[in-house]
């Protein structure tokens, strides 16, 4: 499509008129216009244009200069759109559509709001409530703004010339003033510059008592005791419906009773304060469901270039039907994505490198989710919508993770005893993947938890699994596609099979495994190094044993570990709703013989009762907990449809 004409106005305008002057309707649609295609000079001259679609063509910015100031509906959906601030020309915008531009983010949406304050609908939803969440911001950010013109004003010098000062002042507080979640700093920024461009036009702040920022009321909910719940599959086939809805159960704090054990050499308990209760996997968003199960949380992380040792704070929680991602220190849900007759089991990020149709190379965060109906979502995290989904396997997929070298490798392992290797591919210019099948690894029993070698991630893969633990060649050098089990994993303790189970698996450090359910009441640490080089051609392999972590002596299954290897941390959860933390940074710098005894934990957390949403809960579980790799925030779930969210002091 090339530029375009009065004729073609004339003929797409409604009513149909020959003076474009009289056109108060115009659809846009489907051209393939790019953003100079957009004459301001023709266009201007709809002096009386109330609606404009502009849906299904490839903008990547609005002209700032159109002359639309009546235009009241404006429809921008599937472009590649990546800055809205071009919309400030059209005051009078009532309803506006943009779904479909990936390159928008949670920022965006905050700007918008901002720029149209006449706006209504964004997306055909109420636009209320962002307003209001702008509001907030506004006062905060304002307040901040004026206490750094007081404290800047008290350090300049007399003798500085003022428009140097003020420039420095507007400089420093873009630089110093942060607030609110790593996803909004984009719009702080940007309103912190404004307002500090503002105030100092003003000649001085003017704070007035509307300016402090109101705090939110505390729930007060209660409810009667209930027994633990047992998790429901539901294989109902119904489409995917994602859903923006935000809705967060915000709650009073409750103190943490911390258990530090310090055994001979061992560390200081970390002091891990609770930031938030959440309930957002709630079906039908009711506060009164605690029987939705909540099974994986993986932290996000942080793939900005030049952040050496940066960390995360946003994590993605898992459960029911819905997926959320969380900002941590704010207990905002950012995004919730809903596939209704879907239970979610797993969650794992990657990042991609996008080239759009015009050239310019974008990065964006990619979330996989997974679980009953054997489907694998790939999320766009920061536009909000699913950009595309593999028919993965014909059962549910139990877990899923991305190769830590490739970022577009993905393992899934599912109930029908298969571990399938796919390559994502790029996606084209329409977000659509084109999935391909890498290797298939059979299984003898139903794989749980998958885990790269940490020195080796390209060359094998470690898998817990019902029946034990087991190890496979993952080179794509080697033939064949399809492979056995290579190496099973023998556990000296415990004899009976519901002790082979291995149902946590991860690295603590390039070559320390830690391992739970191939014994009761503990964890073991385990050396990869030395049991590999001790295996010839054996298929079994005992493993070389390092010490042993005092865990719960539950019979219960499926409380998965993690760790954070920079920090030499391990965690689980367990049927009392307790979170065990053990700082092993002694065992793994001890030289042996290794005590013998089970090493207690560095600290256990207990779940506050009455907890933070004022309601009762007879019992909890905690099914998983994951911290972000700096150990600053702690995510634990429950069976009892509660996100908790610790952050370290």
């Amino acid at each position: 499509m090339g530029p375009l004409s009065a004729r073609l106005l004339m003929q797409r305008g409604r009513p149909k008129s020959d003076r474009l002057g009289k056109i108060r309707s115009l659809d846009l649609s489907g051209l393939k216009l790019l953003s100079e295609h957009l004459d301001p000079k023709l266009l201007c001259r709809l002096t009386q244009l109330q609606e404009l679609d502009l849906s299904n063509n490839q903008l990547e910015t609005l002209p700032a200069n159109l002359g639309l100031s009546h235009l009241r509906i404006l429809r921008c959906a599937n472009n590649q759109l990546g800055d809205v601030t071009a919309l400030c020309q059209f005051p009078q915008l009532e309803e506006l559509s943009l779904e479909g531009n990936p390159f928008l983010t949670v920022s965006d949406n905050l700007k918008i709001s901002f720029l149209l304050p006449k706006l209504r609908k964004v997306n055909g939803k109420d636009a209320s409530s962002t307003s209001s969440q702008v509001e907030n911001l506004n006062r905060e950010l304002t307040s901040r703004v004026t206490a750094h013109w007081e404290k800047f004003k008290a350090a300049v010098s007399p003798e500085e010339e003022a428009e140097k000062a003020q420039a420095d002042f507007v400089n420093s507080a873009v630089r110093d003033i942060r607030y609110g979640p790593e996803s909004l700093s984009e719009f702080t920024q940007w309103r912190v510059q404004m307002i500090s461009e503002e105030l100092v036009a003003s000649g001085g702040p003017q704070v007035h008592e509307a300016d402090i920022p109101e705090r939110p009321p505390k729930a007060t909910a209660a409810q009667e005791p209930r027994a633990r719940p047992v998790a429901k599959k539901r294989p109902d086939d119904v489409s995917l419906n994602l859903s923006p809805n935000k809705r967060v159960c915000t709650s009073s704090l409750a103190p943490v009773e911390g258990s530090p054990q310090d055994s001979d050499g061992g560390q200081p308990a970390p002091d891990l304060e609770p930031l938030h209760f959440l309930q957002c996997h709630s079906k039908n968003n009711s506060p009164r469901d605690l029987d939705t199960q909540l099974w994986a949380c993986a932290f996000e992380p942080a793939w900005e270039e030049g952040r050496a040792g940066a960390t995360s704070q946003t994590v993605a929680t898992c459960g029911g039907e819905a997926v959320c991602v969380i900002d941590c220190q704010t207990g905002i849900v950012l995004h919730k994505y809903k596939a209704p007759g879907e239970e979610f089991f797993s969650v794992a990020w990657t990042a991609l490198t996008v080239v759009t149709q015009a050239g310019h190379k974008k990065r964006w965060s990619v979330l996989a989710a997974a679980g009953l109906r054997g489907l694998v979502r790939l999320l766009h995290v920061r536009a909000g919508f699913c950009c595309g989904v593999i028919r993965a396997h014909k059962k549910a997929i139990a877990t899923l993770c991305f190769s830590p070298t490739h970022e577009t490798h993905l393992f899934t392992a599912s109930y029908d005893k298969r571990i399938i290797l796919w390559d994502l591919g790029v996606p084209n210019h329409d977000y659509d993947f084109q999935a391909s099948q890498l290797l298939t690894l059979d299984t003898t029993s139903i794989p749980l938890r998958l885990c790269p070698v940490a020195s080796c991630p390209d060359a094998y893969l470690l898998a817990g699994c019902e029946g034990g633990c087991c190890c496979w060649d993952v080179r794509l050098d080697q033939p064949p596609r399809r492979r056995p089990c290579e190496v099973e994993f023998v556990f000296s303790e415990g004899s009976e099979a519901a002790a082979r189970r291995v149902d946590g698996l991860a690295f603590v450090n390039e070559d320390v495994v830690a391992s739970k359910g191939n014994g009761l009441g503990t964890i073991c640490l385990w050396s990869w190094s030395q049991t590999w080089g001790a295996r010839g051609k054996r298929p079994t392999l005992a493993v070389v044993v390092l010490a042993r972590l005092q865990w719960s002596p539950t019979r219960l299954a499926y409380f998965s570990l993690s760790t954070c290897p920079g920090e030499g941390i391990v965690l689980c959860g367990d049927e009392e709703g307790n979170v065990w933390v053990y700082d092993v940074r002694h065992l793994l710098t001890q030289q042996p013989p290794l005590p013998a005894a089970p090493q207690a934990p560095t600290q256990i957390l207990k779940w506050p009762q009455p907890w933070a949403l004022g309601q009762m809960v007879a019992k909890t579980m905690v099914n998983t907990v994951v911290a972000n790799p700096t150990f600053t925030y702690l995510t634990a779930l429950t069976d009892s449809n509660i996100v908790a969210i610790w952050k370290r002091q």
